[in-house]
């Protein structure tokens, strides 16, 4: 079979080079992007008069044809055509005979796949704000449910000081809205329309790409034609982004699976998020907390993939390009149902708050607590450090914790210390009195939870 191009050539490549250099493998995906986007051109072709208006309608219900197709699934696509375009193109021709080629006029494959990338690009980073936005919601609505569920808080992975739970869901709650902010903020270079700016320098034709702009939906026009054919920043910010949200959602899977074991028992998953072992019948494994981990690697090197093709490419379109989709379409979907299962797991995630609460009580994570009451009796701050230093020293020795030290001893070192020392200490009073702005108090992450209720709400 020619090619559509062929009229240059007059050898033919062997099936496995023209398997070599297809994408049609992959770009199928960018279908009924491509259907929109010649939909709107022809439409412009017809009422500029660039072509017939008689031409115009059979080509657009030729198109409308295969997309009834496509949504029957009853395209098939071929490699002898080798992208999505000429495969869509042949398939017009079959439909509505030679008037078919006149669809091509004033584009370029160069403008039309970058419309259709940034097409798909728009849908589907939309459709992820939302999944962000439920996720959040499920956040806040933990959050708001363990506020005065106290568990250890970590730095370096040892206990550090009491915190509520409910504070450090709102953590990750605010990971998700900066994640989303980044999203929404890269509409603005996604939602641009190349269509019009043909191989690299725009067309001899009287187009109106402000007119094609408008039938897709788009905000805004590349103003440079060389620009618009090569520009793929936008996939890139969209890969970058996504690898800073993975990165959150890998982090917090981190301590899913810590918090999951024999060790901590702090929470449990259901059993919809969890699989068995082949050989150990006891297991119940955090197996998709532990694949959304993984999976932000792969997400991390679609971006340096890409980011690795784009670094040597002179303007304007190279075959290079082509390289930038399989890892657009990866990232999307990895990320779409990384959110799903992150979802619908914090959801029906089972907490231990007992346990959570007795792992503050013995430990020395209330060390803080009693630095800073010296440090209200007048002890400078850093002697204090020093001697609640020593007296946890002297007490791992003895195999006690602060709590269980005499008042006489805590009154050797000042008499001014009483028996509120001993409320002092309790991991509880430890995370109510932290009340300053954005700390742990229960009263403080209700604030957090109610301020984040009103920003879901707009």
């Amino acid at each position: 079979m020619a090619k559509l191009w062929g009229g240059r050539f007059d050898g033919k490549n062997e099936a496995w080079i023209d398997a070599f250099g297809a994408s049609i493998p992959f770009d199928q995906q960018l279908a009924k992007q491509d259907i929109t986007g010649s939909l709107a051109h022809v439409k412009m072709l017809g009422e500029t008069g660039i072509i017939s208006e008689e031409d115009a309608a059979a080509i657009t219900a030729g198109l409308q044809t295969l997309a009834e197709k496509l949504a029957n699934n009853e395209l098939i696509f071929t490699i002898e055509n080798e992208d999505i375009h000429l495969n869509l193109e042949k398939m017009l021709h079959d439909e509505i005979g030679p008037v078919a080629g006149k669809l091509h006029t004033a584009r370029s494959r160069n403008d039309q796949v970058a419309t259709d990338m940034h097409l798909y690009l728009k849908e589907h980073v939309q459709d992820i704000i939302e999944k962000i936005t439920t996720f959040r919601e499920v956040l806040v609505a933990k959050a708001e449910e363990h506020t005065e569920t106290i568990m250890p808080g970590y730095t370096h992975l040892q206990h550090a000081q009491p915190i509520s739970f409910g504070h450090h869901l709102m953590a990750y709650y605010n990971m998700l809205t900066r994640d989303q902010e980044r999203l929404t903020e890269s509409l603005k270079r996604i939602d641009l329309s190349p269509l019009g700016c043909a191989a690299l320098a725009g067309t001899t034709f009287p187009i109106d790409r402000q007119m094609t702009a408008n039938e897709l939906g788009f905000g805004g026009i590349y103003s440079n034609s060389l620009d618009g054919v090569s520009d793929r920043d936008f996939i890139l910010e969209f890969l970058s982004n996504s690898s800073i949200l993975m990165m959150h959602l890998s982090r917090f899977c981190e301590e899913i699976i810590l918090w999951c074991s024999h060790e901590f028992k702090f929470v449990e998953l259901t059993d919809t998020f969890s699989t068995g072992s082949s050989i150990m019948p006891q297991k119940k494994n955090p197996d998709m907390a532990e694949l959304i981990r993984g999976k932000s690697g792969r997400v991390v090197g679609d971006l340096i993939g890409l980011l690795t093709v784009m670094k040597g490419l002179p303007l304007a379109y190279n075959k290079d390009l082509q390289e930038d989709k399989e890892g657009m379409f990866d990232t999307v979907h990895t990320v779409a149902t990384s959110l799903e299962i992150m979802t619908g797991m914090i959801d029906a995630m089972k907490v231990h708050t007992q346990t959570m609460h007795d792992a503050t009580e013995k430990d020395f994570s209330n060390a803080t607590e009693l630095a800073d009451y010296l440090a209200t009796k007048g002890i400078p701050f850093r002697q204090a450090h020093e001697i609640v230093g020593k007296l946890v020293l002297s007490c791992t020795q003895k195999g006690i914790y602060l709590q269980d030290v005499p008042l006489e001893e805590y009154q050797a070192i000042s008499e001014l210390i009483e028996e509120d020392i001993y409320d002092t200490l309790a991991s509880k009073t430890a995370v109510v009195r932290r009340t300053s702005l954005g700390g742990t108090s229960f009263e403080q992450v209700e604030w957090q939870v109610q301020e984040a209720k009103k920003a879901l709400n707009k």
